[in-house]
């Protein structure tokens, strides 16, 4: 009986659409923007939030960053800036650590705020300028999961005998190189003359077009970067352990041998920071937190709206029709008849505005994602999430002018014209 009803009332429900085209439309307009809405923000989120995943796998695979703050989404204050700088001395002692697979020990010559150097590169008569200088442990390739597009990166006796040699970036050797092999040839990097061993193979950009910063550099080991910039001290020790069960382990053993190198007293915090890519991840999570927010402020609107409209159309429904529900009770139809069937109506209305606001949802995603190139992705729980929401406003908003006709008295809605 039930199912029998619930046909009849999505039956009855369609004919009202069909026979009321423009107001049915009207009326569900709001569900749609709603739900459309949803469907873009929470598309857009699921994209960048992809992206910023994959871009934070490029840093290698269970590894940690020791340094003297957490420099992922925390402008420095002066007391972290003051803090005692880590030694090379530092980074080999945690290689001694259990765990420990390698440790690469970093150092930078660039501008850390606009994130690109200050020296130019150059081949003959091509240069390339703002390339960043990084020097680097022989293991820098294998802490941070580096790809190379050609060539080897350095060995421990190039760094022991401090060998002029470095590693391009994608960027740095396509423009002074173009289609010819530069390994084995030699570029001018601040005055001093460096062979070419290797390419590293591009970045990932976390959206947009353009250039990578972090393509266009120098890498040399430690030691041959010391000799070019010795002012440059401040270090950055990546930590490469075995496998991801025993990261909270490593970090434990990382702190307190930090401590007691830097002698921090036991009661005073550390002076010092370890972290790893999983930062970039959560400090994107703060930020997409403040878009959640905006887009069930933005979507509520639209769906309040949508569902005033469907329970005022549902009342002018109940009003037009008396006659009718007049004589479904006289020829048997009970109270829950008529409310399973006004219910129906309205959580149908609600269901086709939430597939309509899908569908617009969806088409506009493919517009941002292949027209203007931004990582959107359209996700299923939030796609199931606004559909169900839909039909909850058709059941919430539904109720009342379901209620009305289904508490009608018979003799009177057959008197009415």
């Amino acid at each position: 009986m039930a199912l029998s009803d619930s046909r009849e009332s999505v039956s009855m429900a369609l004919d009202t659409l069909r026979a009321n085209k423009l107001r049915s439309g009207l009326t569900v307009l709001g569900i749609v923007i709603g739900v459309a809405t949803v469907i873009c923000i929470s598309s857009l989120i699921n994209g960048v939030n992809n992206r910023v995943a994959d871009l934070a796998s490029q840093f290698g695979t269970n590894v940690l960053w020791v340094f003297r703050w957490n420099f992922i989404g925390i402008r420095p204050t002066a007391e972290m800036l003051a803090r005692k700088q880590f030694t090379l001395d530092d980074a080999q002692a945690v290689e001694s650590l259990p765990h420990v697979v390698a440790v690469n020990a970093a150092r930078r010559f660039a501008n850390w705020q606009l994130g690109v150097g200050y020296v130019a590169v150059q081949y003959k008569d091509k240069k390339i300028q703002n390339t960043l200088l990084i020097g680097c442990s022989p293991a820098f390739a294998v802490v941070d999961d580096i790809k190379f597009l050609e060539g080897r990166p350095f060995t421990e006796d190039e760094e022991f005998r401090r060998a002029d040699v470095t590693v391009l970036g994608r960027d740095t050797a396509e423009k002074l190189f173009g289609t010819e092999d530069p390994i084995g040839k030699d570029v001018v990097i601040g005055g001093d003359v460096f062979t070419v061993i290797g390419v590293l193979d591009r970045y990932k950009k976390l959206f947009g077009g353009g250039s990578n910063p972090e393509d266009n550099k120098a890498v040399f080991p430690m030691s041959t970067f010391h000799k070019i910039h010795p002012e440059v001290l401040d270090t950055i020790i990546a930590i490469k352990y075995d496998e991801p069960k025993n990261k909270k382990m490593v970090t434990e053993e990382v702190r307190t041998m930090m401590r007691e190198r830097r002698r921090v007293r036991v009661e005073r915090d550390d002076d010092f920071a370890i972290f790893g890519p999983d930062s970039i991840l959560d400090f994107w999570a703060q930020i997409t937190a403040g878009l959640v927010i905006f887009m069930f402020a933005v979507s509520s609107v639209g769906l309040l709206v949508g569902g005033v409209g469907v329970m005022n159309i549902m009342l002018v429904s109940v009003t037009e029709r008396t006659r009718e529900i007049g004589v479904r009770k006289a020829i048997g139809a009970t109270k829950r008849n008529v409310l399973i069937q006004f219910t129906f109506e309205a959580i149908t209305l609600c269901a086709l505005g939430g597939v309509m606001g899908i569908v617009l949802g969806a088409l506009i995603t493919l517009g941002i994602r292949y027209g203007i190139t931004f990582p959107a992705s359209m996700s299923s729980m939030w796609t199931v999430i606004a559909f169900v929401v839909s039909c909850g406003i058709g059941l919430v908003f539904g109720i009342y002018p379901a209620w009305k006709a289904a508490t009608l008295d018979p003799i009177e809605a057959l008197r009415y014209e």
